[in-house]
């Protein structure tokens, strides 16, 4: 049988057995499994499937997910997420979805200090959601913004994505994730105003919730004070060159512990519960990476993305048009696989092709991040959405993936507005980049 179509089988047995709700790890794994062996052998099948958990768990690269999370986890647990949220609460609360557009900025700010777009939407989601709920928000808007919001986690730094694309491309790290600041403060922006846009047709989404004095909003300014030492810390020492992003990680962490002991905010048990959620979440991560892997080594053998982007370089079209069809391929790719799996699929095949239009490879980083920060929130594969679902089931008992796919339709079209204004204005991206650099 003809690799093209085994693969194209593939790809339709995947979405009917997630049709099933069977995890997303195993889903993958399983259909990635089978077809590598059936086109290779068995032995390569179990080989593949044995030395990719192994590169997942063992990975030097991906240590820096665990170290993320447990970073966010202690923030959590130590109050600093609650107080972004607060801070965030005071100043956006008193307006119809004002609760939504607080998590969304407060996801932006932790983003600062997790890295990671699971991590962010799980730790949010047990913050945000309850609050929203206690206030009579709608599901698809209380789940479907947690879910959304956790997404700014890819682009704001530091971010796992763009490391993961600054050792294939040979980048600057540091230009990455200062290229990365504007375009995250941007989304963040556009998601309120989908918010905003939301709660004015229909107010009963999202009803307003209490107000504060200007002194009250001021006072609350002082909840940033943490999150800002951390990022300071975690990017500033990037930037300067002190220490390495995973070494970056490992600094987080202790900066975070060290501020949580210093203002006896983190008591045993939430230092014994960090590590347990660490642990839950990183595993849940890795093994949908480890799975992501395994389905993209199938794809590979398909040629699959390899003749898609062979027939994409061949249009004799203008540089923009092969630059829309690079993105749509992402956005649909992005629906399917992991970020990370799929940028390290493609990216050595489309990189070249970029740089040969003409296109700047730091735009291009975020560009390629906004659009599967899109993969992260759609169906089938969409990660963050089953990230908070598993979070939110305990909160919102009943609670439906429909209903959280439903709330992220907004803010896919503030992300495909976003991503219009960088393809229009892509100063926005450059401008920190290029002053610093």
């Amino acid at each position: 049988m003809d690799a093209t179509l085994v693969g194209i089988i593939g790809i339709v047995v995947m979405i009917a057995l997630f049709m099933t709700r069977m995890p997303v790890a195993y889903v993958m794994t399983l259909t990635g499994f089978i077809g590598f062996s059936f086109l290779t052998s068995s032995k390569g099948g179990m080989n593949l499937l044995s030395r990719s958990v192994y590169d997942a768990f063992s990975s030097y690269s991906l240590s820096t997910i665990p170290l993320f999370i447990l970073m966010g986890q202690l923030a959590f647990n130590s109050g600093i997420s609650r107080r972004l949220y607060s801070t965030a609460y005071h100043f956006f609360g008193h307006v119809q979805g004002g609760l939504a557009m607080a998590t969304v900025s407060a996801c932006t700010a932790f983003g600062a200090v997790c890295g990671s777009s699971p991590a962010t939407a799980a730790t949010m989601a047990t913050v945000g959601i309850p609050e929203m709920k206690r206030y009579g928000y709608a599901n698809s808007l209380a789940a479907g913004s947690v879910a959304s919001g956790g997404g700014l986690g890819m682009i704001m730094p530091p971010s796992v994505v763009l490391i993961v694309y600054g050792v294939l491309t040979e980048q600057s790290i540091g230009a990455l994730f200062v290229a990365g600041i504007l375009p995250a403060l941007m989304l963040t922006v556009l998601f309120i105003a989908a918010i905003a846009i939301q709660c004015h047709r229909n107010p009963e989404l999202g009803p307003a919730g209490e107000k504060f004095s200007t002194a009250a909003k001021l006072k609350s300014l002082l909840g940033l004070i943490d999150t800002l030492i951390v990022f300071g810390l975690v990017i500033g020492g990037m930037f300067f060159g002190w220490f390495t992003p995973t070494e970056a990680a490992s600094i987080g962490v202790l900066g975070v512990l060290a501020l949580s002991l210093i203002k006896r905010q983190l008591s045993w048990k939430a230092f014994v519960n960090s590590l347990y959620e660490t642990l839950r979440t990183s595993s849940m991560v890795l093994f949908l990476v480890a799975g992501a892997i395994v389905f993209g080594k199938f794809l590979a053998v398909t040629r699959i993305p390899f003749n898609v982007a062979s027939w994409v370089a061949g249009f004799e079209l203008p540089a923009f048009l092969v630059m829309a069809v690079i993105v749509l391929i992402y956005f649909l790719g992005g629906c399917f696989m992991d970020a990370l799996a799929l940028i390290m699929l493609t990216i050595p095949v489309f990189y070249p092709v970029v740089t040969n239009l003409g296109y700047d490879p730091i735009w291009f980083g975020i560009i390629i991040v906004l659009i599967t920060q899109m993969g992260v929130i759609t169906p089938p594969v969409g990660i963050n959405v089953y990230v908070v679902y598993g979070t939110a089931q305990s909160i919102i008992p009943g609670i439906t993936l429909e209903s959280i796919f439903k709330g992220i339709i907004p803010f896919m079209w503030a992300i495909v507005v976003g991503i219009a204004l960088l393809f229009l204005f892509p100063q926005v991206i450059l401008c920190l980049p290029n002053l610093m650099y």
